[in-house]
């Protein structure tokens, strides 16, 4: 027998142990899931070329995990087995073909397809339609008693509807969703709390607490998946219909599923979710394919641990393991100075990352990153890249704490980091190239001054050139000096010429968003033009009487601090004046009553519309006084639901709340323009 193999399986099955233990009972995973992927498939390689090294006790013969010592244990009556997973086309068409041969089938199979979302599985036990027992998956035999911690979850049932088996125990996931996740993180940090690291930890802390109240105060979900035990129930034959069940009785189902022919229509549905994934709801992590036919399913029975009917197909590693090679700073339109990690190259999530913005110098501090240091990454929603933590443990010695700069490292002007704040910022000012290059930037972008075709490659050859120190500077640009940059011919120079002439006549709003005054979005500005109506009287409130502005709808004391701190810069006061000698012209707004006929009422938006952008229906509802919210409450008059609308909209069901289309919110608004 070869030692060396024994050795190897040997450690891989210590070493996956103990990320067992870290994962599924301390809640505290150490590695990435990919490395763990890794691990997995290489003791699975050394067992099968060396069959006699495979025990009873292999994390490839079981389910990982253990019960809690904190709550009771639950013997599942049906174990609840972990699924095969596949990570390739080739590996769903081998799972198909395996299916098909021992089934005697030449016929393509029709699958019930699903997300596979990043939570905690769950068992759920009904009695004569009342929920009596819940339990977590455990080791698949044994899980913990959290009755008490699924009762709390308002998303889910205590008792079913309809003519209910007498007996039936449903499988699900608790998740949360990503809106709920971000909440509960800024709810945290404010008061001085550890975030949760991602939305699968928070779910299984959630649920898993001694105290059902903290359970109940956390955004938890359920979707229901399939069946574990059933008395005086006989299912019908097609596990889409076992679901339509379910639902029928009043759990919740992922609305995402679908039923899907042969290993073709099981590869359209993994690109399909896959191209969606970003815009969900909820954080998933692949997608599951199971028989369609539970008379199938029971002919094709199980392995060991997994069964051979279903198959977890995951999607590329959202989270690596890579170096720190530099922590280098930036500096932003308003001066903020950012640490950013300059990282060895890694393929994550579908790209290869190579910089990752830390945020805040507090931020670097709380996670302790330091040059050298070996850090798990992950892109985050497929969008944002994002150092999730480091791995002391594989720190090399001689590696030091970062310092947050005395200079600024573009002009050199002085660092300050105001008390209370966790930013820091340069002082330069427009003397410093970075924050005029951002400033600039912003002045022109769509939401701003609207001047098509001044991108960022543009803007940073104008200041480089050193012809645009401030924005008011735009507007004494000719054909000819737009000529001499970079790609920039004549018919080109004459558009972008053209587009800074027609962006001289804006409104109010706009160029309020377009000076970037700290903490002064688009609504805020919104907000000051309705209160104001003129640009002269904001002016004068905020630089002699700053509680003037305070009177404005979701103004307070930080704001009209920022709106002070601007008004009161000559800088700023000449930056304005030659706006208007370059001809910028602005609209005054109208604030009686009868131009806001939709004033006091609350807007929700979800989901994606077929043709206007989620910016454009906002503005669009804000200019005739309508308030857009974030989240659906009993305060809510409309919420408008376009394409993948996820939870806002089954909320807006359940508080019976009106839900309008793209055709109803254009019906409402031209009703309301006249």
């Amino acid at each position: 027998m070869n030692t060396d193999a024994r050795r190897r399986v040997e450690a891989l099955r210590a070493e996956i142990t103990r990320h067992d233990y870290r994962y599924y009972v301390l809640d505290d995973p150490e590695i990435p899931d990919a490395e763990y992927d890794r691990l997995m498939a290489e003791l699975k390689a050394l067992e099968s070329a060396h069959p006699q090294l495979i025990t009873s006790d292999s994390p490839t013969q079981r389910v990982a995990g253990a019960p809690s010592a904190a709550f009771g244990e639950v013997v599942h009556a049906v174990p609840m087995l972990s699924l095969e997973n596949g990570f390739t086309d080739e590996d769903v068409a081998a799972f198909d073909r395996r299916a098909r041969e021992r089934l005697g089938v030449t016929e393509p199979l029709w699958y019930w397809a699903e997300p596979k979302l990043d939570g905690l599985a769950m068992t759920a036990i009904f009695r004569n339609g009342r929920l009596v027992q819940a339990a977590t998956r455990g080791d698949g035999v044994r899980g913990e008693d959290v009755t008490a911690n699924l009762r709390a979850i308002r998303a889910f049932p205590l008792s079913l509807s309809g003519d209910a088996p007498r007996l039936l125990e449903v499988r699900g996931e608790v998740f949360i969703p990503l809106d709920g996740f971000e909440r509960m993180n800024r709810e945290a940090l404010a008061r001085g709390e550890k975030a949760f690291v991602n939305p699968r930890n928070a779910a299984a802390g959630s649920l898993r607490q001694l105290d059902p109240a903290v359970t109940a105060s956390r955004p938890l979900r359920v979707y229901c998946y399939g069946l574990g035990s059933l008395e005086g129930w006989e299912p019908p034959p097609l596990q889409s219909e076992v679901l339509g069940a379910l639902k029928a009785w009043g759990l919740p189902i992922c609305p995402h599923a679908a039923r899907v022919r042969g290993v073709e229509g099981c590869i359209d549905y993994y690109r399909a979710m896959a191209e969606r994934r970003a815009r969900l709801t909820y954080q998933i992590d692949g997608v599951v394919f199971k028989v369609e036919r539970l008379e199938y399913q029971s002919r094709l029975g199980f392995i060991s641990r997994a069964p051979r009917w279903a198959l977890a197909r995951k999607f590329p590693a959202e989270e690596v393991l890579t170096r720190v090679e530099a922590i280098e700073w930036q500096v932003g339109r308003t001066g903020a100075v950012t640490p950013v990690a300059r990282l060895t190259p890694k393929f994550v999530g579908g790209v290869t990352v190579s910089n990752v913005t830390l945020h805040n110098f507090d931020e670097v501090r709380r996670k302790d990153v330091r040059v050298g240091d070996t850090a798990v990454i992950r892109r985050a929603g497929d969008v944002i890249p994002e150092l999730v933590r480091v791995l002391p443990e594989r720190r090399p010695e001689g590696t030091v704490p970062v310092k947050l700069p005395e200079r600024c490292p573009i002009c050199g002007s002085e660092v300050i980091k105001p008390e209370g704040e966790a930013v820091a910022r340069c002082t330069g000012g427009f003397s410093c190239a970075a924050q005029r290059q951002e400033a600039i930037r912003h002045f022109a972008s769509r939401l701003a001054m609207d001047i098509e075709g001044l991108g960022e490659k543009l803007v940073e050859q104008l200041v480089a050139a050193g012809g645009v120190r401030s924005p008011a500077d735009l507007y004494t640009l000719t054909v000819e000096q737009l000529q001499t940059l970079e790609r920039m011919g004549e018919k080109s120079a004459a558009n972008l010429h053209r587009a800074i002439e027609r962006s001289k006549h804006t409104t109010l709003p706009r160029l309020l968003y377009a000076l970037g005054i700290r903490e002064v979005g688009e609504a805020t500005a919104l907000a000051l033009a309705r209160h104001f109506g003129e640009l002269e009287p904001l002016i004068e409130a905020a630089r002699s009487h700053p509680e003037r502005v305070e009177e404005v709808a979701d103004v307070g004391p930080v704001v009209a601090a920022h709106l002070h701190a601007f008004f009161i810069a000559p800088a700023h006061r000449e930056l304005i004046d030659a706006l208007r000698a370059s001809g910028v012209t602005w609209e005054p707004l109208a604030v009686s009553a009868a131009a806001l006929p939709l004033e006091g009422q609350t807007f929700v938006l979800t989901g994606t519309l077929p043709s206007m952008t989620r910016q454009e229906a906002q503005a669009a509802l804000s200019a005739l006084g309508a308030k857009v919210a974030a989240s659906v409450s009993r305060k809510t008059r409309y919420v408008i639901a376009g394409a993948d609308p996820g939870s806002k909209l089954e909320k807006a069901h359940a508080l019976g709340i009106p839900v309008l289309d793209e055709a109803g919110l254009r019906k409402l608004l031209d009703a309301h323009r006249r």
